[in-house]
């Protein structure tokens, strides 16, 4: 897979999520499902959105025990999505679990990306909260480098730091960067954001984009700006 956009659909329901959906006449754009909108329909809205013929990024971010990541892993695995993810801080060896439950009989496997650091932490809360008093940048890197070493194919992280990654893990470790705004856009509750055109020349390789494009009177057109914008 190459660049690409990926639109948020943190939706509370199946109904909204169709219904936004269904705008895209002829295009059929990568999703990302969030926890909302999983927790609210389950597994058959990731079935019938991939039945449609999109790409899937689902985001669910697991931490827990090695071995209740490495079981819940591979339930995902049957779903045939794109792309799903965890949470570095659990560890190398959960990490590494993951991946094993992830990976199906014949080999085959969606992306595993690792969540560094969210978007919405900043250096205090960082600090003042989870007690990490490293500079936030090499904190990313070490989670970066743990999920590399760990086997996985890339990390979620500020496109702020997917340069970052790249140079300390290679140009094939995949960055997949949400806090995306429009530079005439309200960054919400994101506290390190970027507009599309920085992230693809800073290298991210994807962009996850919600509001922006979802709470925009025209979706569609919102869309594809943002898709000009990063890829051209």
């Amino acid at each position: 897979m190459g660049k690409d956009v990926i639109i948020a659909c943190d939706f509370s329901s199946a109904e909204q999520t169709f219904a936004f959906l269904d705008k895209f006449t002829g295009k059929k754009p990568f999703v990302k499902i969030g926890m909302e909108l999983y927790y609210a329909e389950g597994p058959s809205i990731v079935r019938e959105i991939k039945e449609r013929g999109h790409k899937i990024f689902l985001d669910l971010k697991l931490h827990d025990i090695p071995n209740t990541v490495k079981k819940s892993m591979n339930v995902l695995s049957r779903l045939g999505v794109d792309i799903c993810n965890l949470h570095a801080g659990g560890t190398v060896r959960m990490m590494e679990a993951a991946l094993e439950g992830l990976t199906r009989p014949d080999g085959s496997r969606p992306l595993l990306i690792a969540v560094t650091q969210l978007t919405s932490t900043d250096q205090e809360s960082m600090e003042n909260d989870l007690l990490i008093k490293a500079p936030i940048d090499e904190v990313v890197m070490h989670y970066a480098e743990n999920a590399k070493k760990a086997g996985l194919d890339g990390v979620v992280c500020s496109p702020l730091e997917a340069g970052k990654v790249h140079d300390r893990c290679g140009k094939d470790f995949i960055t997949v960067t949400p806090g995306v705004r429009f530079a005439d856009g309200d960054i919400g509750d994101q506290k390190r954001v970027m507009t599309p055109a920085e992230a693809n020349r800073i290298g991210s390789d994807y962009i996850v984009v919600g509001r922006p494009i979802t709470a925009a009177d025209d979706p569609v057109a919102a869309y594809e700006r943002c898709v000009k914008e990063f890829i051209g």
